[in-house]
């Protein structure tokens, strides 16, 4: 089990998305300004926060019994959809967010799972 690995792939992921998120908003900055950057980022960050969450309660769990990570998985799959949830509540009251390019930065952060499976294969 690689729990002793200082960087997991877990890890490698998180990073990654932080990249890709600055990327994307460096991009629509580029192409269409400073509101597309921000509501880039915003997105970006409605995917990338749950999942830091959602990794530190696993990593938290790492010297549990099968049970106990079994929970942690559950509890923390759950709390970060709750997060999920409430964090597109709230970045979809600032009225100068646009809707599309925010779901842009969700979908191009959350993509980094699709591509770590073909990349990150052991």
């Amino acid at each position: 089990m690689a729990v002793g690995n200082e960087f997991s792939t877990v890890a490698k992921v998180l990073y990654v998305q932080g990249m890709i998120a600055v990327l994307v908003a460096a991009g629509f900055a580029g192409w269409s300004g400073v509101v597309a950057a921000k509501s880039s980022l915003l997105g970006s960050a409605v995917a990338w926060i749950p999942n830091l969450y959602f990794a530190y309660k696993i990593y938290l769990a790492r010297q549990r019994s099968a049970q106990g990570i079994l929970n942690a998985f559950y509890s923390g799959e759950t709390i970060k959809l709750i997060l999920t949830t409430a964090l597109f509540a709230l970045v979809l009251q600032i009225p100068a967010v646009d809707f599309m390019i925010l779901l842009v930065g969700y979908i191009a952060v959350l993509s980094v799972f699709w591509f770590a499976l073909f990349y990150w294969r052991n």
